[in-house]
């Protein structure tokens, strides 16, 4: 078949279908790639477009990029396998696409659909293009069990409160779910090889560098191998039956460590919740329902993880629904709390020692160096620490939010920004406004022999157990028993928690009373 305009892309054994690899990066329980390998008679082009626009971002985390390479490497080599290959290239998807689909001659693009406001944004211009061009677009449900319309109240409303939307989640989602074992998961695509000189399209993937970015932190290795070695890790392990219990001690490995890999669809979530009913020992009953009050400690367990995927899909449908939650508050009555000490510098100073993980306050500040060193943390002290931000230094949520994002490797537009809105009380939690983390009370709960500490704070490793949540209460002698002298190894608390806690509780309730 003779290329109809472009860069030459080689010759082809059959019309094509392009798949558009976005956050799917992996081949088995793809639906649009099943879907592209089923209509083109398992002829398909696989494709990325790194997209600069996305590339230069403002919250672009260089661990994320590192992730995200990773995977397209391993996405690669299980594409070789089935004898295809990935293109990758560069630039604005609408002009990549369209002008890949002229020199292959292929008729059709299909792709997973996603729910950012950026997302569609960008998916509404390329399918533009490519109908103008005379493509096909085909889009799928895959990035979630259900989408943001699936699941609507009595009224035809989206959901704003979790604890409802589980419920509806889970009662949509029982009847539908099949005998243990066999949650239909899609096979494993047969490629055929159609390009001959995919090669010289593009040698090799980038690197981070190649692409601008240095990368200081030590990420999680990227790649649906690793995925699926985490999950059949945390199943078999014993970690996923008790996850209920293990899961807010940050000092145990009670966590799948699977969110970056959810976070680029290097697993789906239908893996992870056949992954979790699978721990269940009885067959799936089409009304069975998750209840946390069950006494059985295995389905315990599934339940709490399973709660964890329908959070992601809670905060998805409401980044959809409302879109102005992106950069400003989802409760607009909270636009007039006031943030910040009233002292810029100050301000400045006390985000820095948030940032650096220099407060004063142990479980804080390993938690901010975990994050800055492994761009991961913990579900319990990310919770922690922005309660800290918002409650204790009195700084807006917006700050931890891009701050996270350009640090962390499963950092989710989605997630991220419902999480940190949920610790600043200004997003669709139910609780009032006091909820406020006490960080030493907090620390006593979830690391009470202080092990997460002392591997994150390694000069605090010799303070004894009885001051390890405040070493600043440890005697001069204790201290200097420790090696760690309070100002000089090690700084003291940079605010007071009870009298910020009253300014922060102060400040709202002169918003709910104007």
């Amino acid at each position: 078949m003779r290329p109809r305009g472009g860069r030459q892309y080689g010759i082809l054994a059959s019309v094509p279908i392009i798949h558009w690899f976005r956050r799917d990066l992996r081949i088995a329980d793809n639906t649009a790639l099943n879907a592209g390998v089923r209509d083109g008679g398992g002829a398909v082009v696989p494709v990325f477009v790194l997209d600069d626009k996305l590339l230069k971002g403002r919250d672009i985390a260089p661990v994320r990029v590192q992730f995200m390479l990773e995977s397209l490497r391993a996405l690669d080599e299980g594409l070789r396998q089935r004898g295809a290959q990935l293109v990758v290239l560069r630039g604005d998807p609408a002009a990549e696409l369209v002008r890949l689909a002229q020199a292959t001659g292929a008729d059709a693009v299909y792709f997973n659909r996603d729910y950012t406001p950026a997302a569609r944004r960008r998916d509404k211009r390329v399918t533009q293009a490519l109908q103008s061009a005379g493509v096909r677009v085909e889009s799928f449900k895959d990035l979630v069990i259900f989408e943001e319309d699936e699941l609507l109240t009595t009224a035809g409303q989206p959901y704003t409160v979790f604890t409802p939307y589980k419920k509806a989640w889970l009662s949509r989602i029982t009847p539908i779910a099949p005998e243990i074992g066999d949650w239909k998961l899609a096979p494993l695509p047969n490629l055929q090889s159609l390009i001959s000189n995919l090669q010289s399209l593009v040698p090799h993937l980038p690197s981070a560098t190649d692409l601008g970015f240095t990368n200081t932190q030590d990420g999680p290795k990227g790649g649906e191998p690793e995925a699926m070695r985490l999950l059949k890790r945390f199943r078999d392990s014993g970690a996923l039956k008790a996850y209920s219990t293990q899961r807010d001690f940050p000092g145990i490995e009670g966590t799948s460590r699977l969110s970056p890999h959810l976070r680029f669809g290097t697993i789906s979530p239908r893996q992870c919740y056949a992954a979790a009913v699978s721990t269940l020992s009885y067959a799936f009953p089409a009304k069975r329902s998750f209840s946390p009050a069950a006494s059985d400690a295995k389905k315990e367990g599934a339940d709490a993880w399973i709660s964890e995927l329908i959070w992601r899909e809670f905060y998805m449908q409401i980044l959809y629904h409302f879109p102005h939650a992106n950069h400003a508050n989802f409760n607009r009555a909270y636009d007039a709390v006031r943030w910040g000490s009233g002292d810029a510098a100050l301000d400045e100073e006390r985000f820095a020692a948030w940032c650096e993980g220099r407060t004063g306050y142990p479980i804080v500040d390993a938690a901010m160096r975990q994050l800055n060193q492994t761009g991961w943390m913990h579900n319990r002290t990310r919770m922690i620490v922005a309660s800290f931000l918002t409650k204790d230094l009195l700084l807006d949520w917006r700050l931890g939010e891009s701050y996270f994002m350009r640090k962390l490797a499963d950092g989710d537009p989605a997630s991220n920004n419902g999480g940190w809105q949920w610790a600043a009380s200004t997003g669709t939690d139910a609780q009032p406004y006091f909820r406020i983390f006490n960080p030493k009370l907090q620390s006593e709960r979830f690391d009470p022999d202080g092990a997460y500490i002392k591997r994150w704070v390694p000069e605090l490793a010799r303070v004894p157990v009885e001051y390890i949540h405040e070493p600043a209460a440890m005697p001069p002698l204790v201290q200097a028993q420790a090696g760690c002298i309070i100002g000089r190894d090690y700084p003291a608390p940079i605010v007071d928690h009870a009298e910020q806690k009253e300014e922060i509780l102060r400040r709202f309730r002169a918003v709910k009373a104007g």
